[in-house]
């Protein structure tokens, strides 16, 4: 009757942040550090967009009231969606200085 056992060797492996990129977020605060102004400039960038697209069917479809319309409501919906975004930022500031962490870079 042979017996045979089969071990497995297990290395301990580090992570070096010039291969791996993720490993520099040791916390939830440094990865919105990151993202959360990227988010903010992309959200500012399509209101921008969308600005401009509603001012353009405006201009553009003088006679036609239903494309009137639709550029006011896009100008609304662009503006409802920035105070949502500035809202949003605020609301993490609060909630950062609450909890006393610095969720966002000064």
């Amino acid at each position: 009757m042979n017996i045979s056992y089969t071990f497995l060797m297990v290395y301990g492996l580090t992570i070096d942040e010039n291969i791996f990129p993720a490993a520099k977020f040791s916390n939830i605060g440094m990865l919105l550090n990151i993202a959360l102004p990227l988010v903010i400039a992309g959200a500012g960038l399509i209101f921008l967009m969308m600005m401009l697209t509603g001012a353009f069917n405006i201009l553009s479809h003088g006679d036609n009231p239903e494309a009137i319309k639709k550029g006011y409501a896009t100008i609304t919906y662009s503006a409802i969606g920035l105070i949502i975004v500035i809202a949003s930022f605020l609301a993490v500031r609060v909630i950062g200085a609450i909890i006393g962490a610095q969720l966002l870079p000064q």
